[in-house]
């Protein structure tokens, strides 16, 4: 169920709100917001808007025998991938960014922010079909580049229907199974990166994969390799 409002702060802060006034959220349920007045990205980044955009967010509740939640970044980026895959010409690069970018040609086309409340997972998702923000120091990009933007109630749907799908092989296969597609959606290992991990200085090193647990593996120049938990990841091309 796609449920739809004009205008809102933030899509993740409606579904947040909902959990704490005691609403039960049921899995498949969308919320998508035509403006949002106070969208945002990781470690609380204002994320800016554009009406004809996607921005949109759905709970996933936590279950015993479950994968690990924060590999939810992980399905999201591929529903995000699968659903843009049409909508992205030959000539162009789409590649997806641990933990929770997509880029196409070097340049940010979406980006996922997950939040928690008790036992739920509430997955916020932003796509620009129409215009993509200005963000400091790194590039982005909209589906409108290309060509007319993307229908956005059209695109909705596909992308509902691709986490749908996504979600239930995470459940039914676990994770080597996402991490070997999401392998082979992202972009090259040896890929030169810097890392930002909460609380320390910037690594530099370069993309040697993901963990069995999803994690981000960074081969760094001595020959050593540093396993990243959390961490904002910039690739080269990435920065203006």
């Amino acid at each position: 169920m796609i449920e739809t409002v004009a205008e809102t702060g933030s899509t993740n802060a409606d579904f947040l709100a909902r959990i704490d006034a005691n609403e039960v959220l049921h899995e498949g349920t969308w919320l998508v917001a035509d403006r949002q007045g106070s969208g945002r990205g990781r470690q609380g980044r204002v994320w800016q808007d554009a009406s004809g955009n996607f921005m949109g967010s759905t709970p996933v509740a936590v279950k015993p025998d479950d994968p690990p939640p924060h590999t939810l970044s992980l399905v999201a980026g591929l529903a995000v991938y699968e659903a843009t895959a049409p909508l992205i010409p030959p000539t162009a690069r789409a590649a997806l960014k641990w933990p929770n970018d997509l880029l196409l040609n070097d340049a940010k086309l979406s980006g996922i922010l997950l939040e928690r409340s008790r036992d739920t997972i509430i997955v916020g998702i932003g796509v620009n079909l129409f215009k993509a923000p200005v963000l400091p120091e790194r590039k982005t990009i909209a589906l409108s580049h290309f060509g007319p933007a993307p229908d956005r109630d059209m695109f909705a749907q596909s992308l509902v229907e691709r986490f749908a799908q996504e979600l239930e092989r995470w459940r039914t296969y676990g994770l080597d199974l996402l991490i070997r597609r999401w392998m082979q959606a992202a972009h090259s290992p040896g890929t030169l990166l810097t890392v930002m991990p909460p609380g320390e200085e910037p690594l530099s090193g370069s993309f040697a994969g993901l963990t069995n647990e999803g994690n981000l593996c960074l081969a760094l120049p001595d020959g050593g390799e540093r396993v990243i938990h959390a961490g904002d990841v910039v690739l080269q091309q990435e920065i203006r």
